[in-house]
């Protein structure tokens, strides 16, 4: 089949993946419908491809989105944050203590491929500077892929499920506001394209997502604007990513997916008792919500972790601001402490 069908064939399971999840009021259903299918495709060796060429509009609209959540009121929670934000830092220093061994030992990879799939960085990141070291890239990709799927997978559950939280409802609570008009569209359009450009001008981490959240806040924050994007583009934009997300394991054998999931899940698992234990210090110190500091500090994607933390009416600010540190400290700090291990493969 030539690329295009691929790609087409790989929404359309997407879709009919988070239409089912959707029909069953599963949790996050229009990103982990499509992300499941997908994925069980992609390892059965179904001739599907995600649309990766499609990620940087899709994750600039959920941007937006996540910006428009952010209020006045971020401004007076400065002194709040320097407090987290250390919490974040000890967390990070455990994180990379107990998990980076555990993929040596127990996952038996060399230290520098132990040490780019165990550090809680961005996927793209880590894949790109373990690569740089001599890491074995696969292994690096399978890592933080499946961290990410069963964080994501794990926390929707856990607030849906135990918490009882709404977790169907991200694109409805962006739907919630007024369709917006055409000044508000144009703006919030302005803020996705000018914003994925001044992102990759300044070499942020995740341009096309953290240049337009930038730009939606201020906007948002100086009161310009209270709209957001509706939310049929939201769950579309959900679709697109779950489906880039689960096609990631195309080629990728059954038995390795097996291993590498058990793997990971044991060093998901590790990481977000360290998370429940730092989120218990953040609410023991600053009075922060246990569901807020477990969605700050839990090892999944940006865009995801603040997509759920939409769905819950958590700070996305908040939330947001948190991952952004963890992405930042992580990639100053990785390349440093690399150099003291041996070479990879």
């Amino acid at each position: 089949m030539p690329p295009l069908a691929r790609i087409a064939a790989g929404l359309a399971l997407g879709s009919l993946g988070g239409l089912a999840f959707y029909a069953l009021s599963l949790p996050l259903p229009w990103m982990l419908g499509a992300l499941f299918v997908t994925m069980v495709a992609s390892v059965a060796g179904w001739p599907v491809l995600g649309p990766a060429r499609l990620r940087p509009a899709i994750v600039a609209v959920i941007g937006v989105l996540l910006g428009s959540r952010f209020t006045s009121d971020v401004v007076q929670q400065a002194g709040e944050a320097v407090i987290t934000l250390s919490i974040l830092l000890v967390y990070l220093a455990a994180v990379a203590a107990l998990v980076v061994p555990y993929y040596r030992l127990v996952g038996r990879q060399d230290w520098t491929t132990a040490y780019f799939a165990g550090m809680p960085g961005g996927l793209s990141e880590m894949v790109e500077l373990g690569e740089a070291r001599g890491a074995d890239v696969s292994a690096v990709v399978l890592a933080h892929s499946l961290r990410i799927v069963l964080t994501i997978g794990v926390m929707a559950v856990l607030f849906r499920l135990v918490l009882g939280y709404d977790v169907g409802g991200a694109g409805s609570a962006a739907g919630a506001k007024a369709m917006p008009g055409l000044a508000d569209a144009a703006l919030m359009a302005v803020c996705a394209i000018l914003g994925a450009a001044l992102g990759l001008r300044l070499r942020l981490p995740a341009p096309s997502f953290l240049g337009p959240l930038i730009l939606s806040a201020g906007v948002h924050m100086a009161g310009i604007t209270e709209s957001a994007p509706p939310g049929l583009l939201v769950n579309l934009a959900q679709v697109v990513l779950g489906t880039i997300l689960g096609c990631r394991f195309r080629g990728i054998s059954p038995t390795l997916v097996l291993r590498a999931g058990l793997l990971s899940l044991g060093a998901t698992i590790l990481t977000l008792c360290l998370a429940l234990a730092a989120a218990l210090a953040m609410r023991a110190v600053t009075g922060v919500g246990l569901d807020q500091g477990i969605l700050a500090l839990a090892p999944g994607g940006l865009t995801e972790m603040g997509l759920i933390a939409l769905a819950i009416h958590a700070d996305v600010a908040f939330v947001a601001l948190h991952h952004v540190v963890r992405i930042l400290v992580i990639i100053v700090v990785a390349p440093i402490l690399s150099r003291r291990l041996g070479p990879g493969k």
